[in-house]
């Protein structure tokens, strides 16, 4: 008689596609555990082209007030959604990605003796330091899940905080990864002395601070150029920052790319520019750009450096001359150093592979299952 999988239900509240670093990396995680049958809560438009990663793709139609007096109502109804598809679903596991948020609490809000796994990714983090309701909804996912999953030491220590102390049994460090076996290595050699042709990827936000970058080209004394690659509320105004420095030769804007495009540009340019200023989970794209060969040049945060060790080039977060320092040293440096800097990039990048994050993911899965 054939034993019935696995099964698992999860989602995260947004569209249905790869559009962000932990859009990606749940696409990937389940994609790695074909052997689970995964059930996902998302958002319409549905990228066809992900839907391959899970066994079920279903769409959520509660319409989405994340935000201000109608947030209790939309929860309210959103759980009554959610509640309905658990009964009909019956799952073995919850895994709860964004603890915190509104479609975590619908799950833990309806999951019964179901046991959860919550997954921290760093926006519910940010929505427990905004405030205290962040907080509350937080500390109740963690309150009821059997396991509670961060990427790094430092994030954990700031879970475990926000938490009271109460849950520190049950955090469990589990890294990010990335599909290794589809990076293809750059062939070109590591750049010598002279003006380095930059990168930088991701949200255009506040966090993010692009406009480090931006401001740091202005301080070097060597002419670096930077490409852009990303989109976000912030757009209009670097540009406008870009003019008024003088920088229209030397910085260039290009819209969120899919990972594919990504991977094909990276190994094109000399050195990737990391610029966030407060908290990041774990920087799943300094990883993609270490295993194109990439030195990082990034913000000395916690969790950064634990996820980098020493294969990268810090600089003090928000910083620009900090950073115009960094860049000129390394435009600076000989070849020889240059190639130790992209060697270690790509020793460092190895450890994370999305199939030993999936393994752990799995076991993990089984014990609180069991």
């Amino acid at each position: 008689m054939p034993v019935k999988p696995l099964s698992i239900l999860t989602g995260i509240n947004r569209p249905s596609a790869p559009s962000s670093g932990g859009m990606i990396l749940t696409g990937d995680l389940y994609r790695a555990m074909p052997e689970i049958r995964t059930i996902f809560l998302g958002r319409t438009p549905v990228d066809r082209a992900w839907t391959d990663a899970f066994s079920q793709l279903i769409t959520l139609s509660t319409a989405k007030r994340p935000h201000g007096p109608d947030f209790a109502p939309y929860l309210q109804k959103l759980t009554g959604e959610v509640g309905a598809l658990m009964e009909k679903l019956q799952p073995d596991v919850i895994h709860a990605h964004y603890p915190g948020l509104a479609l975590s609490l619908a799950l833990t809000r309806t999951a019964g003796t179901i046991p959860i796994i919550a997954i921290v990714h760093g926006p519910d983090v940010m929505a427990a330091d905004r405030s205290s309701k962040g907080c509350e909804s937080l500390n109740e996912v963690a309150a009821a899940s059997a396991a509670i999953v961060v990427p790094t030491p430092a994030l954990a220590d700031h879970v475990d905080r926000l938490t009271g102390r109460r849950v520190t049994d049950r955090l469990t460090i589990i890294p990010w990864g990335i599909p290794l076996s589809g990076v293809q290595v750059r062939d070109r050699p590591p750049a010598g002395a002279g003006p380095l042709s930059l990168v930088h990827a991701g949200r255009l936000d506040d966090n993010k601070s692009t406009i480090t970058a931006i401001e740091a080209l202005a301080l070097t004394d060597q002419p670096h150029r930077l490409t852009v690659i990303g989109h976000g509320i912030l757009r209009e105004h670097l540009e406008q920052q870009v003019a008024e420095l003088g920088l229209r030769d030397r910085v260039r804007f290009d819209p969120f790319l899919p990972r594919s495009e990504l991977w094909r540009r990276l190994p094109t340019f000399d050195a990737f520019v990391f610029t966030t200023k407060g908290l990041e989970a774990f920087g799943l794209v300094l990883i993609e750009a270490q295993a194109h060969g990439l030195p990082v040049i990034y913000s000395d945060l916690p969790g950064v450096r634990e996820t980098l060790g020493s294969a990268g080039v810090p600089y003090t977060p928000g910083d620009p001359r900090s950073l115009s320092a960094a860049l000129d040293a390394m435009g600076q440096d000989t070849h020889r150093k240059n190639r130790a800097l992209a060697k270690a990039a790509l020793d460092n990048a190895s450890r994370y592979d999305i199939m030993t994050t999936s393994r752990w993911f799995r076991e993990l899965t089984l014990r609180v299952t069991r």
